[in-house]
């Protein structure tokens, strides 16, 4: 006896559901962006914390909020949670990493506005982290 691999006759196709999914993916994202933010200013501005430090505390929190909110409503994947979140974590830290490469290049190197690289550098990191989190935390 074999077993149907064929989707269900109201399950949405794959494309439409990939565009769906990053539709919510790039949402979160954006709620996410605002907690860093958020947190780091009044972490740094007003608790007086050095920037590094802020920084590492406000992006665990914009990361670990998008990380909830995608797997409840984006990936809808609930089991194995830890290890999806060291999975997402690991992602988040790639994008930091691009971000800061193009920082080098582009800011360093050849004089850029380091705020045109920081909003250049937005699209390249989406893509990179939805396909990663898409692919290896949610798979």
């Amino acid at each position: 006896m074999t077993a149907d691999t064929t989707a269900p006759a109201d399950a949405p196709p794959e494309r439409s559901r990939t565009v769906r999914q990053f539709v919510r993916y790039t949402l979160i994202g954006g709620s996410g962006v605002l907690l860093d933010l958020l947190a780091f200013v009044l972490l740094h501005n007003s608790a007086g914390l050095d920037e590094q430090l802020a920084n590492a505390l406000s992006t665990t929190l914009g990361i670990t909020s998008n990380f909830a909110l995608n797997a409840r409503f984006t990936f809808e994947r609930r089991d194995r949670l830890a290890v999806r979140f060291l999975r997402f974590y690991a992602v988040g830290l790639t994008g930091i990493a691009l971000t800061n490469l193009l920082f080098l290049l582009f800011t360093d190197a050849l004089g850029t506005d380091a705020n045109l690289v920081k909003a250049g550098s937005l699209p390249p990191v989406l893509a990179l982290q939805f396909a990663l989190n898409r692919k290896w935390s949610f798979a």
